[in-house]
């Protein structure tokens, strides 16, 4: 009797716990994939960004998987350059502006702050802005920082012409020159690092804020050379050839690990975005940038940036915390 009693009390004991684990794996099969407020809650209305040509497509594939999780939200990125997304983002028509450089003191900030406009610098990724050639260029394996500020510089214009110029033992090619538009951080950037001041440069190039114009000017013409952000390049390496550059320790070409280690210098840049404070108070954004962040390593590895390390990101998430509370 004793016996039947406890196999029965067992009997129940056994089945309560087979339904309470029923009830928890059905409790997880119903929870959303993803992370954070894009999970656990779909949102509507809009995001509108603008800004750096680099930062634009790491911020676009961002868009592109947090909308594959929010399809009620509508991300816009535009690609103006640096200066003409701080104009916008400074007068309030945007929520957040891509940047190849920091805002600057004596710029745009002043402008924000006539406006009214609050916000908060968020680190997304790092890049290495990458001086390409012609695929059949044969001649340039290497360019020291002293022989690109002797291309670029403003001195140059009309007076360097010509690959046998900067090297006697190239060839009398003549040099047909692309780069950033006067807009762009990737100029001021590139002018500031190359020529030693910022806007320093000669004029006679194929100027533009659109990069897959430099791209397409570079490829076309063998004795082309041109420069834009590292995932450029990594779009189009069939087509074009990147060029290592000493900067005194030896020939470095651009990469991820060499970025990363500090070795490609001083050529490798942080990316960031600017985030309206007050544009933080929308959910639909708030979501989107803390998805950004969220997925910051993996998103900068599928857009062919170079991710932030762990110290970095931890910088960010904290600086978006703040600015989020």
């Amino acid at each position: 009797m004793r016996s039947r009693l406890t196999l029965t009390l067992l009997a129940g004991v056994l089945l309560a716990a087979a339904l309470t684990a029923c009830g928890r794996e059905a409790a997880e099969d119903t929870t959303p994939a993803g992370t954070g407020t894009a999970a656990s809650e779909q949102l509507s209305g809009s995001v509108e960004v603008d800004g750096s040509s680099t930062v634009g497509p790491l911020v676009t594939a961002a868009a592109e998987q947090f909308q594959g999780e929010q399809p009620g939200v509508q991300v816009t990125v535009g690609i103006s350059g640096t200066g003409g997304g701080f104009e916008r983002f400074c007068a309030g028509e945007t929520d957040i502006s891509n940047a190849s450089r920091p805002i600057k003191d004596d710029e745009e900030a002043p402008i924000c702050q006539q406006n009214g406009v609050q916000y908060t610098e968020l680190q997304v990724a790092t890049d290495a802005l990458t001086v390409v050639t012609n695929k059949e260029n044969d001649w340039v394996d290497c360019l020291t920082t002293d022989q690109l500020k002797t291309i670029w510089e403003p001195a140059a214009e009309g007076k360097i012409t010509s690959w046998n110029q900067i090297d006697p033992t190239f060839p009398d090619e003549k040099i047909s020159l692309a780069g950033a538009g006067t807009d762009s951080g990737t100029f001021d950037y590139f002018t500031d690092e190359i020529n030693g001041e910022e806007g320093a440069s000669r004029a006679d190039y194929q100027a533009t804020e659109d990069d897959n114009t430099t791209v397409t000017f570079v490829s076309g013409e063998k004795g082309a050379l041109g420069y834009f952000g590292f995932s450029y390049f990594e779009e189009n390496q069939d087509t074009l050839n990147a060029v290592p550059i000493d900067s005194g320790n030896g020939c470095v070409s651009p990469s991820v690990d060499a970025a990363q280690a500090g070795e490609y210098t001083p050529l490798s840049r942080p990316l960031f975005i600017y985030v309206k404070n007050e544009s933080l108070q929308r959910p639909e954004v708030k979501a989107f940038v803390q998805y950004m962040l969220d997925n910051a390593q993996s998103i900068a590895e599928t857009a062919q940036f170079v991710p932030l390390n762990d110290e970095q990101l931890a910088e960010s998430m904290s600086r978006f915390e703040q600015a989020s509370a």
